[in-house]
C-alpha cells in the first residue's frame, strides 16, 4: 500500500497543533471488526524475515523502544540502572559485529519521582525522558491535579509526557468532554510532546477505539498509545490497525502527522517485527522512526539482544545473559 505520507517533504515535521472538533467526521468511524482480524491473522506469514534483514529489522526495532519501568518499588538505582541500559542496549560486541555501534533505544519512560534519576542518567545523550501522568494509570484523579502533575514533570526535565484518558468519555460517546480534556492536557504539556493512552482494552468494540483516536489528534496529541500497560488486554494487532488507520485519514484529511506507540504485552523479538510490518504496510517507511513510533516495552529488548546474539553466534544464549541492568 502507498503511505499517503510525502516521503520528499523533510524529515523533520511540526508538532500536531490539532483541530476543531468534528463531530460528524468522528460519528462516521467504523470498523469492521471481522476484516480486520482476519487481515491481522495473515501478517505473520505474509511478512517474515530473516538472516541480515531480520537483524536489521531488530535494531530498528530497538531505537524505537521506549524502555520503561512503572513500578511501586522503582529507584533512583533501578532507573540508573535502565538508563544505563538505554545508553547500551546491546552488548558492545554484538553491536560491533553487526556495524550498530552508536545504537540506543527511543527513550526512558517513568513515573514523575523518578524523573530526575532518568534525566542524570541520560546526561550527554539525545535519549528524551518520559513521565507518564495524569493520575497514571486509571487517570481518575480530579482534572485540576491531572494538569497539575503535567505541569510539574515538564519543570522536572520530562521531554514527553504519556497522559491517560478519561475512558468513561468514550464510553458515554461525549467527545466534546474527551476533546477538552486532551485539548487541556496538550496545553499543560508546552513543548513537551504528548503521547495520548487510550486504553483500547477498556474500551470496548474498535469503533470506539477509532473515535477516540479521532478525538485525541484533534485535540493536538502528537502520539495516540494503546495502554498504560496495566490493563487485562493491552496493545494488539487488530488495535493498532484500527489506530494506524485513524492516524492516515487524519493526515489525509489535516495534513498533520502523528506518531503511534503500542505497549503492554509485547515481549517477543518476532512480535516486534509484526508490529513493525503492519506501520509499514499502512502508513510507509516513514513511521518507522523513533519521531513516530515507539514500543513502550522492557522485557522486550532482552529477547531482541538475544536474537541478535544469535544472528553473530549461530547459538541461543540464555535469557539471564542479557539483563536489562
Amino acid at each position: 500500500m502507498t503511505s499517503t505520507y510525502d516521503l520528499a517533504a523533510d524529515a523533520s515535521f511540526a508538532r500536531n497543533p490539532g483541530v476543531p472538533l468534528d463531530v460528524e467526521w468522528v460519528g462516521a468511524a467504523r470498523a469492521n471488526t471481522p476484516a480486520i482480524e482476519r487481515r491481522c491473522a495473515t501478517l505473520p506469514g505474509r511478512r517474515s524475515v530473516k538472516k541480515d534483514y531480520q537483524a536489521a529489522w531488530l535494531c530498528r526495532a530497538i531505537s524505537c523502544i521506549d524502555l520503561t519501568t512503572l513500578s511501586g518499588d522503582d529507584t533512583a538505582g533501578r532507573v540508573a540502572r535502565l538508563t544505563a541500559k538505554a545508553r547500551q542496549p546491546v552488548r558492545a560486541d554484538i553491536l560491533e559485529a553487526l556495524g550498530m555501534t552508536g545504537l540506543t533505544v527511543g527513550a526512558v519512560c517513568v513515573y514523575h519521582d523518578m524523573i530526575a534519576p532518568a534525566v542524570q542518567g541520560l546526561k550527554g545523550t539525545a535519549i528524551p525522558v518520559a513521565a507518564v501522568s495524569t493520575g497514571f494509570p486509571a487517570g481518575l484523579s480530579p482534572l485540576h491535579l491531572r494538569i497539575a502533575e503535567i505541569e510539574e514533570s515538564v519543570k522536572a526535565g520530562a521531554h514527553e509526557i504519556d497522559i491517560v484518558i478519561s475512558r468513561r468519555h468514550v464510553l458515554t460517546g461525549n467527545w466534546q468532554a474527551l476533546y477538552d480534556e486532551m485539548r487541556a492536557f496538550r496545553d499543560a504539556c508546552g513543548h513537551a510532546h504528548v503521547k495520548a493512552i487510550l486504553a483500547t482494552g477498556e474500551l470496548g468494540p474498535l469503533s470506539n477505539v477509532a473515535k477516540a483516536s479521532l478525538v485525541c489528534m484533534m485535540a493536538g496529541a502528537d502520539f495516540i498509545k494503546t495502554s498504560t500497560g496495566k490493563e487485562p488486554v493491552n496493545a494488539t494487532l487488530p488495535v493498532t490497525l484500527v489506530m494506524l488507520r485513524a492516524i492516515r485519514d487524519y493526515y489525509a484529511k489535516t495534513g498533520h502527522v502523528v506518531g503511534y506507540k503500542p505497549a503492554g504485552g509485547i515481549s517477543k523479538a518476532k512480535d516486534a517485527i509484526n508490529y513493525l510490518a503492519l506501520i509499514k504496510e499502512e502508513l510507509g517507511d516513514r513511521w518507522l522512526r523513533p519521531d513516530l513510533f515507539r514500543f513502550g516495552a522492557s522485557s522486550l529488548l532482552g529477547d531482541i539482544e538475544r536474537q541478535l546474539d544469535h544472528r553473530i553466534t549461530g547459538a541461543y544464549s540464555a535469557a539471564h545473559r542479557h539483563p536489562m541492568g
